[in-house]
């Protein structure tokens, strides 16, 4: 006999414990399963902890800056890597506290091990079978490690391991030059660890707008060396780890693997849901509903592989126990995509990607270098571009420069509001701010557009009146 609930929710990561804090406004009939440890991705291995090591970078930066531009008689500070990384150590443990404390007063209803499919609806774990009018996967992700690199032994770090570092390597080759590897390679090279960074190809944290990507390169390459264009051959050396690229070979203490991440779903037995698996061991997933195939089955968070973000994460574990509960009903609309990297320039993604631009699409530009808060901040470097249609409609954006946490939620809102150009530049702006570059590749784009304007940019009093309102020319195409 099998024990049925109304939801089961496999995974206590950020997607699972929405799920069930979503669920559970609606039944009392769940079930937690998750193998541990607890706490989530973010808080135990990724967004958290990143930050704070890079936090800790920028202020010894902020330092050895004053003391190069000769603004203090003391020497910069050196850092202690022993007291960094437990300094790090004691943040991430408070950050990961919430969601362990949240699971352990669940009582019964948190089942720890690890589940395995027998049927679409049912799982078998330790010796019981459980069923479900709809069953959650939010197992989450792991770094991928290729099988040679396994030899390295406690020469590999990996984005789940390197906040458990006693003290910080003098040497470390970082592979894999995405968000992941550019922020945690920028934060250990600001703390005097001598990075190498490799990457297969010269894109970095996923940017594919080229002019932006190579202001992100010259800006990131300030702090650690850049090496692409070849995949890396590494071994195992007495001293430390061999790597081959190209025809270059150098030889590091450690090296630090950033290569993707990848589904936690070996256990799982998904071959039961009876649907044809993909590469990836995952079936084919509706990305609105997040449903397999006609199964009562939903993959939510990191897992899916769709948005691997935090926030998505939570996103999506809303959206997985809507439709898990109400299957038939119309799907939700995801909110406007963006991501962020927290490097010296910050990256960031609003909306579309460059490759998904229309043809006629238009784009504003503002280059950091001269914009004015920036210079004052020390952080005078970076490009912003701006992507609109051929009517002025928001279409996305991305940036390598000072404050694009800000900005990209800035134009994100715009974005999901249906804000166009000439709306966007009625809005305040201050003086001196971040914010002032993005007026200036807004006005770009309004230059393209040929709009025949007739009062500044503020709105008129009676501006629903306003026949002009929203009258443009035929615009110039990107080319």
């Amino acid at each position: 006999m099998s024990e049925h609930y109304h939801l089961i929710v496999l995974g206590a990561g950020t997607a699972g414990l929405v799920a069930w804090k979503e669920a559970s406004r609606h039944t009392d009939e769940l079930l937690l399963i998750d193998p541990g440890p607890l706490g989530t991705t973010c808080a135990r291995v990724g967004c958290m902890p990143s930050k704070v090591l890079l936090q800790v970078a920028r202020e010894f930066h902020t330092g050895r800056r004053l003391a190069e531009r000769g603004l203090t008689r003391d020497v910069p500070p050196v850092p202690d890597g022993a007291e960094v990384m437990q300094h790090v150590r004691t943040l991430r443990d408070r950050f990961a506290s919430g969601s362990i404390n949240m699971v352990k007063k669940l009582g019964e209803r948190y089942l720890k091990g690890h589940p395995r499919f027998v049927a679409p609806d049912t799982l078998e774990i330790n010796g019981r079978q459980l069923s479900a009018d709809a069953i959650i996967v939010a197992t989450g992700t792991r770094p991928v490690v290729p099988e040679p690199w396994q030899a390295l032994g406690e020469r590999l770090i990996t984005s789940d391991t390197i906040f458990d570092l006693e003290t910080l390597p003098k040497r470390l080759a970082v592979v894999g030059p995405g968000a992941i590897g550019t922020e945690l390679g920028q934060a250990l090279a600001g703390l005097g660890v001598e990075v190498h960074a490799f990457g297969r190809d010269d894109r970095l944290a996923g940017l594919d707008d080229e002019p932006v990507n190579q202001a992100a390169f010259e800006a990131l390459g300030q702090s650690m060396t850049l090496h692409t264009g070849h995949d890396v051959d590494v071994e195992a050396a007495d001293s430390g780890v061999l790597l081959n690229f190209g025809e270059q070979q150098f030889e590091f203490e450690a090296l630090l693997a950033a290569v993707g991440r990848r589904p936690n779903i070996e256990d799982l037995n998904l071959d039961a849901l009876g649907l044809p698996l993909q590469d990836n061991g995952l079936p084919a997933i509706d990305p609105q509903r997040l449903r397999a195939g006609d199964t009562p089955v939903y993959f939510a968070g990191d897992v899916n592989g769709i948005r691997p973000l935090m926030h998505e994460a939570a996103d999506e574990g809303r959206i997985a126990v809507y439709h898990a509960l109400h299957p038939d009903t119309e799907c939700l609309q995801r909110r406007t995509a963006l991501g962020i990297v927290f490097t010296e320039p910050q990256i960031a993604q609003v909306g579309i990607g460059f490759d998904e631009l229309p043809d006629d699409a238009l784009i504003g530009e503002t280059d950091f270098g001269d914009q004015g808060r920036a210079v004052i901040l020390d952080q005078d470097h970076g490009l912003l571009r701006v992507y609109a249609d051929a009517q002025g409609q928001l279409l996305g954006a991305q940036m390598a420069i000072p404050g694009a946490e800000h900005l990209a939620h800035e134009l994100a809102w715009l974005i999901q509001q249906n804000i166009d150009v000439e709306t966007a530049l009625q809005l305040p702006y201050y003086h001196p701010v971040l914010e002032e570059g993005l007026r200036s590749a807004l006005q770009g784009i309004r230059r393209q557009l040929n709009a025949d304007r007739r009062h500044p940019d503020l709105p008129l009093c009676g501006e629903e009146d306003d026949p002009l309102a929203g009258a443009v020319a035929p615009a110039e195409t990107r080319g």
